[in-house]
């Protein structure tokens, strides 16, 4: 058996590292998977720089960032593997919630109606000097960061000027609501959850509304690692696919949000955890949305380390002023995913694989069948909110076509 000592975070999306472990599907790969649980990403990267972890579950922009040198500790991280599509929410505090809804919200979890109340209301402070508001994500090069920007850029407020971005773990998110030292963040499952099931906190918006199928978390692993243990690596993706494929099936939904309560994983109770699993999301304590695509963990490709995913990390950390734009960094930033190693892994497998490495993000405005070797696969849908195209061809227009930049 080989030993594979593996970082995560405490949230729903670890779920498939989780199984591989619980459900023996490492195993059965020849596998001694030993996971380890950390409080917060900067402790994930850096483990992972100095060697004490092989693989981690990982916020999908981070190789990205280490790649095009914005980490403090220099690491070559490779992303050969996504751990899923969506998963996160914003959250408001119930405060901010009643503020919204007299400027026009309606609780219609609708990005476009809620960053608009928003807006309104933001403009109503700055006329009485009253403090910026405050909004939570979990890490700069974290995909909540861009995400929460995005929306609120597209909604006219500018993220720089017109409210507080702070970082903090996921798991103290519900904590610093209660305390009113932020007003609303954005995060994984189950922390919004959490602060709804506690009456804290309201749901406005989901990860799957402002990007359609898109991605979230990835495996991680050492540049190193993936070069001198290749027939491994391919074994624990494998291994990880097989999992994935147990966590999509909704018969194993109650099981699996049972295994994550634990105290060693996410130590939160199962009503709070199984929401994202079953997509029936509760938004208040008194609303309940069905969302399907809320967390997806195996269909529609959920596991292909897209190039274009990569790349619109990218245009964003040039966007919000993290990084310079430059060929270079676009190839250095495409090449931290490798799609060629997933496919390499897959081909032990019977599933579908793109045929591609990237694609134009926002086109599939349903889910449609695309080339995957012999068999077929469905993509999409994958819209943006605001209607917007990334095409990774042409990086360097998006950014210059993105509000936010001189």
């Amino acid at each position: 058996m080989d030993r594979v000592r593996a970082g995560f975070i405490p949230l729903t999306d670890a779920a498939i590292l989780i199984a591989a472990h619980e459900k023996g599907f490492a195993e059965e790969a020849g596998i001694t998977l030993e996971l380890a649980r950390e409080i917060s990403w900067a402790n994930i990267r850096d483990r992972m720089a100095v060697g004490h972890f092989e693989i981690a579950h990982m916020l999908a922009p981070m190789p990205v960032a280490a790649a095009i040198g914005l980490s403090p500790v220099p690491v070559e991280i490779l992303a050969p593997m996504a751990l899923g599509l969506g998963g996160n929410a914003v959250t408001a505090s119930t405060k901010l919630y009643e503020l919204l809804c007299e400027n026009g919200y309606d609780d219609s979890l609708n990005p476009e109606t809620a960053g608009k109340a928003l807006a309104v209301l933001i403009e109503k402070r700055r006329a009485r000097n009253l403090p910026d508001l405050v909004f939570g994500v979990v890490h700069p090069y974290s995909s909540h960061n861009y995400d929460l920007r995005y929306w609120l850029a597209a909604c006219g407020i500018d993220p720089e000027k017109d409210l507080q971005i702070v970082v903090l773990p996921p798991s103290f998110m519900s904590d610093a609501l209660v305390q009113g030292n932020i007003d609303g963040y954005c995060v994984g499952e189950p922390w919004n959850t959490a602060s709804v099931a506690a009456g804290t906190g309201v749901i406005l918006t989901t990860k799957s509304r402002l990007w359609q199928s898109s991605p979230e978390k990835v495996l991680g692993v050492s540049k190193r690692f993936a070069i001198t243990n290749p027939e491994l690596l391919d074994r624990i993706i494998c291994s990880l696919v097989s999992a994935a494929i147990w966590c999509a099936d909704p018969e194993n939904h109650a099981e699996l949000a049972s295994i994550l309560a634990g105290p060693q994983y996410l130590d939160q109770p199962v009503e709070v955890i199984l929401p994202a699993l079953s997509g029936n999301i509760a938004v208040t304590n008194r609303q309940l949305i069905k969302d399907p695509d809320f967390f997806t963990t195996f269909a529609r490709a959920a596991n292909f380390p897209w190039r274009s995913h990569a790349l619109w990390y990218y245009s964003q950390m040039v966007r919000w002023g993290q990084a310079s734009f430059s060929k270079e960094n676009v190839g250095r930033a495409a090449a931290s995913f490798a799609p060629d190693i997933f496919r390499r892994a897959a081909a032990r497998m019977e599933i579908p694989v793109p045929a591609a490495n990237s694609k134009v993000e926002g086109a599939l405005t349903i889910a449609s069948a695309v080339g995957a070797g012999k068999n077929t696969l469905y993509l999409g849908p994958d819209g943006f909110f605001d209607g917007a195209l990334f095409d990774p061809d042409k990086v360097e227009d998006y950014i210059r076509s993105q509000s936010g930049i001189e």
